[in-house]
């Protein structure tokens, strides 16, 4: 459905981003972040599910400053190797390739951002850091909690899983209470229960998220 495009950073780094546009005119633009598995097919998926939903949708691959082209699934082996390529990945770097993807999509109006897993830590400096964003909706980001003094300064909404072992639900509590203004909202799931490639898949939690999220879209992109 959609295809392959070129970014430049501001400070000239110029790597790939997938790209889905809507049947008819769109709606604005959503930014999608990718989890540490690369721009893979579920992220492909994902793009294309909001570009049916009206959208511009654009998927930058945060780990070419790395490795190009990084397609991982989820075997051990695969969470390993993304691992260490987002360690390599600093948060100054993502927020600037994010920041070129945002440019791009600001063509089509209004822009959102939404990521998942890594992206959704992203997705919340971008909030606190970017330019152009309108709205912000991380799911289950890794560092989020180690970051929350970063006010985001759009609106956002948040979705985590209560049994997610990489974030503690009590945390996500604190971090719900400290921003009344930013829904978050936690669910019965695991992390990853948005991906229906893993195990952790919660087809209910998945749905009713994404419902939200849809919701919150229209609100703010249009």
């Amino acid at each position: 459905m959609g295809k392959m495009i070129e970014l430049k950073a501001g400070d000239g780094h110029t790597f790939s981003a997938y790209r889905a546009d809507p049947s008819g005119k769109p709606r604005g633009a959503i930014v999608v972040i990718q989890e540490i598995f690369g721009v893979n097919s579920h992220m492909k998926n994902v793009t294309d599910g909001y570009a049916r939903d009206g959208y511009v949708a654009i998927a930058p691959a945060l780990f070419d400053r790395v490795q190009r082209n990084v397609d991982l699934g989820y075997s051990p082996d695969d969470i390993a190797k993304g691992r260490e390529i987002r360690g390599k990945v600093t948060n100054d770097m993502a927020v600037k390739d994010a920041q070129a993807a945002i440019n791009e999509a600001a063509k089509a109006g209004k822009v959102g951002m939404v990521g998942y897993c890594w992206g959704g830590l992203v997705t919340w400096l971008c909030a606190n850091q970017a330019t152009g964003l309108v709205c912000a909706v991380p799911y289950y980001g890794g560092g989020i909690l180690d970051n929350q003094n970063l006010e985001p300064k759009v609106p956002l909404i948040g979705h985590f899983g209560d049994k997610d072992a990489h974030i503690p639900v009590d945390g996500v509590r604190k971090l719900a209470e400290k921003y009344k203004q930013h829904p978050i909202f936690i669910y019965e799931a695991d992390h990853g229960f948005n991906c229906d490639h893993r195990g952790s898949y919660n087809a209910p939690a998945a749905k009713l998220a994404r419902e939200r999220t849809l919701a919150f879209f229209r609100k703010h992109v249009g």
